[in-house]
Formats: C-alpha cells, sequence, structure tokens
C-alpha cells in the first residue's frame, strides 16, 4: 500500500462505522424493552413497556401510553406520572384478552409535560410468542396465600383450564 491509499482506508472506515452508530433518542427517554407479561397464576396477559431516562424530565410530566386492544376497539390509555429523579419507566397496559401469536401490536407512549406539550412521542410494536389460549380463563389462585381457585381446581381432582370464551381461536 502507499502513502494515499491507508488515509483512503480509514477514512471509508470511519464513514462504514458512522453508518453503524444507533440513531440519537429524540427527547428526554430511550425505548429500552418492549414485552408481553403472561402471569399463569392470575391468568392475565399484559404489555409493558421499559424507558431509560436520557435528558431531563420536568416536574409534573406524564406518560400517556395508548396500546393496540388484542379484542378490536379503541386503544387501552395508561396515564403514569412520572417523577424527575427515575432513571428508568415502566408503564404497564391494563389485562389484555384474545392476544395472538406472532401479530404485531401498535403501542404509542407520549411524555407530555406540566405545560400540556408533548415532550416526546415513541410509536412502536411488540409481537408476542404465544397465543393467550395458553392462559386459563380463571386465576389459578385465589387471596393473599394464593390458595387454589375451587373454580378452577374442581372436586375429585378435576381442573377447568378452558381458555377464555371470548377469544375464539
Amino acid at each position: 500500500m502507499n502513502k494515499r491509499t491507508i488515509p483512503t482506508v480509514l477514512l471509508l472506515g470511519a464513514f462504514v462505522l458512522a453508518g453503524c452508530q444507533r440513531e440519537e433518542a429524540v427527547g428526554p427517554t430511550e425505548l429500552t424493552g418492549r414485552i408481553f407479561v403472561f402471569n399463569y397464576r392470575v391468568s392475565t396477559a399484559t404489555y409493558l413497556v421499559t424507558l431509560k431516562k436520557t435528558g431531563d424530565i420536568p416536574e409534573g410530566t406524564v406518560a400517556i401510553a395508548e396500546f393496540e386492544n388484542p379484542m378490536g376497539g379503541e386503544p387501552l390509555v395508561t396515564r403514569e406520572k412520572i417523577f424527575p429523579f427515575w432513571q428508568k419507566i415502566d408503564l404497564e397496559s391494563p389485562a389484555l384478552h384474545c392476544v395472538v401469536k406472532d401479530r404485531p401490536y401498535a403501542i404509542t407512549v407520549r411524555l407530555v409535560g406540566p405545560d400540556e406539550n408533548t415532550l416526546q412521542t415513541i410509536e412502536t410494536t411488540v409481537t408476542s410468542d404465544l397465543d393467550q389460549t395458553t392462559l386459563a380463563a380463571k386465576p389459578l389462585v385465589v387471596g393473599p396465600a394464593y390458595e387454589r381457585n375451587p373454580e378452577v381446581f374442581k372436586d375429585q381432582g378435576k381442573a377447568d383450564y378452558s381458555p377464555d370464551p371470548l377469544c375464539r381461536t
């Protein structure tokens, strides 16, 4: 290699590496996770979205999360007050019904400041690797001691694990 080739190769390498850099977050948070949570004990499924604080968040900011409703209809909406000292923000949906495996579901999170102006909007999707028919229609346990639910565990050792009747398979 001659003396001109080495700087050219180094410059080309720098451009390639610059193209591989992650996009900078546009706002005071960065999306760090999104999953479905299936809780088999109480037979619920929820969305869980996590954000990492990357900038200043004013006092009085709220996160408004809109989760696509797997049953159809209007999105499920949560509103969570965000405290400026939080480094991680967890947003969980209400209980879901009829989650279908391998289908992407839309989620939109807006951070709204105390002046009602939107500080940041994050749009993403989450896909479940399980179908909600894997959950029983009724909680498997009840009460603070997690006792077996008598509506599921019948006499003579029989159990009713049938899925939610609202969901068609």
